[in-house]
């Protein structure tokens, strides 16, 4: 029981990696840039649910902060493409990581100045909810995030797959040229998906300040999601999610039965595994760039 146990909140933990992990692979998708700051995105719209919800802050309703936490942070990374990433253009990929970086570390600044370094949790209907099962207990917070996810990435997958515009985001990473003379409005495109991955972003940190708390530092989560990605296979919706599943299981099994000094680089070790091994990821989606 007490497996099945780690088992329930390692598949939420890893539910979170997912989430931001879905930022990393929508903005590659579209752009074939990376986003270093999608970590910190989780972070800051955490912090803006926060803002909102808390009684000490402001105080709304949790149901209405959701949305207005959601479109603040969507409407963010349309203006971070907007104002910042499309002044990049041309420039090697290497610049716009930097970038990313660099804008990583001003946003764990700023909810440093704003919010404090203290950790803070939100405020939330579900919090101390649990449902029991035999022996089994699981917190509603938990089972919140593993059926958000779920739903979101399902979503996320059909749209790319199946609507227009989502296929027109994938014409438009392969040959931005190309899909600006058919028609394709490519600078439109990338904005409207910077502005999908903010979104992502702030249920990522919803669903994480919902379960545990947040400080600034919670931003360099995005590290372990990276890894999550590239274990699932860069560029595959469901990879991400897969991969954030897998680094979250691996966490509190290997903090069980490994020594604590091995066990936190149990995710990194698999990373380096799937790198050698099978370096397009577990589950990538190979596919020839049109020229």
């Amino acid at each position: 029981m007490d497996n099945v146990q780690l088992l329930i909140s390692g598949l939420a933990n890893g539910c979170v990696y997912g989430l931001i992990a879905l930022g990393f692979v929508l903005i590659y998708k579209a752009t074939e840039s990376v986003n270093f700051a999608q970590g910190d995105f989780m972070m800051l719209g955490a912090f803006v649910t926060i803002g909102l919800t808390n009684t000490e802050y402001m105080g709304l309703p949790f149901w209405l902060a959701l949305p207005i936490s959601i479109g603040i942070m969507a409407g963010l990374g349309y203006l971070l493409d907007r104002l910042v990433i499309r002044r990049m253009f041309g420039e090697s990929q290497t610049a716009v990581v930097i970038l990313t970086i660099a804008l990583g570390f001003v946003i764990r600044f700023a909810a440093g100045l704003i919010w404090g370094h203290e950790p803070q949790t939100l405020q939330n209907p579900l919090a101390g909810k649990e449902l029991s099962f035999g022996g089994l207990v699981l917190g509603l917070e938990d089972v919140a995030v593993i059926i958000v996810t779920l739903a979101l990435t399902g979503s996320l997958y059909l749209f790319f797959s199946r609507t227009k515009l989502g296929l027109a985001m994938q014409g438009a990473s392969q040959n931005q040229l190309a899909a600006y003379y058919m028609g394709i409005p490519v600078k439109r495109v990338q904005g409207f998906i910077w502005a999908l991955a903010g979104a992502v972003a702030a249920v990522a940190g919803i669903l994480f300040a919902a379960k545990g708390s947040v400080d600034p530092s919670t931003g360099l989560l995005g590290i372990k999601a990276f890894a999550a990605a590239v274990i699932g296979g860069f560029g595959s919706l469901p990879g991400a999610l897969a991969g954030g599943l897998i680094v979250g299981v691996i966490e509190p099994f290997a903090s069980r039965y490994i020594a604590a000094g091995y066990s936190q680089i149990a995710p990194y070790a698999l990373l380096v595994a799937v790198l050698v091994f099978r370096p397009h990821g577990l589950f990538s989606q190979v596919r020839v760039k049109k020229v």
